[in-house]
């Protein structure tokens, strides 16, 4: 009986650091399918552990997983995914637009940038004249207006607002950047496909500062230059 209980005290802790190993941290980015925009702020929930993080500002995110979780992804006016984790490699996500959305694109002819400022209107529309950052002068009191100046300190909507500025200034630097590296690009100038590419993307990335200043030479000569770094280091770990 001893011996009984021993073994199955073995079986049990062996379980149990086979389940410990099999968690890792979960690297991935968030990208909006067709126009290889990251996406800022998207939701991924881990269904399996209840855990949830947001993308940052340039899409990318980390999570607790282990291979086989189910993973649902979900931003605003994208279409929300479901995806299940195959292996511990970082995870490249796409979302698309819903059809409601793009039939309204197509008609309006609507860009990134105009729906940004849409709301951006909208938050002016609802009270935030200021986006959260009201002058000093509204605090005189006479001629100011101070209700309006802590409202736009402290009030809900001025703080909303205040945050999308944020994200607004490091998305248009992002969508500057995407011009010059993007997936079309990349896979006309190397001949990276597949998680290969995926990764390559995600790996040299560059800044917007880096890019602020680029013509399409600049860029191409980046992703040639980047993409053989890249290939041999890829030789050199095979």
């Amino acid at each position: 009986m001893k011996h009984l209980k021993l073994i199955l005290l073995l079986i049990g802790l062996t379980q149990g650091l086979n389940g410990m190993a099999q968690n890792f941290v979960l690297k991935g980015v968030v990208i909006e399918k067709g126009s290889n925009v990251r996406v800022a702020l998207a939701e991924i929930t881990n269904l399996n552990n209840k855990m949830g993080t947001t993308s940052n500002e340039i899409g990318l995110f980390q999570l607790n997983a282990r291979v086989g979780d189910s993973l649902l992804v979900k931003k605003r006016n994208l279409t929300d995914q479901k995806l299940v984790v195959k292996t511990e490699d970082d995870l490249v996500i796409y979302l698309v637009r819903g059809s409601t959305m793009l039939e309204e694109v197509t008609v309006k002819g609507q860009t990134k940038k105009q729906e940004m400022e849409d709301i951006k209107r909208d938050f002016k529309n609802s009270g935030s004249f200021y986006a959260g950052k009201p002058p000093l002068i509204l605090l005189n009191p006479f001629g100011g207006s101070p209700l309006t100046f802590f409202y736009e300190l402290f009030g809900k909507t001025p703080t909303r607002a205040r945050k999308f500025n944020r994200y607004y200034r490091k998305e248009l630097s992002l969508i500057e950047v995407d011009k010059f590296f993007n997936k079309s690009l990349v896979t006309s100038y190397t001949s990276l496909r597949g998680k290969e590419l995926d990764k390559f993307l995600l790996d040299y990335y560059p800044s917007s500062s880096m890019a602020s200043n680029w013509n399409n030479y600049d860029a191409v000569k980046y992703i040639k230059e980047s993409a053989k770094q890249y290939t041999d280091t890829l030789k050199r770990t095979n």
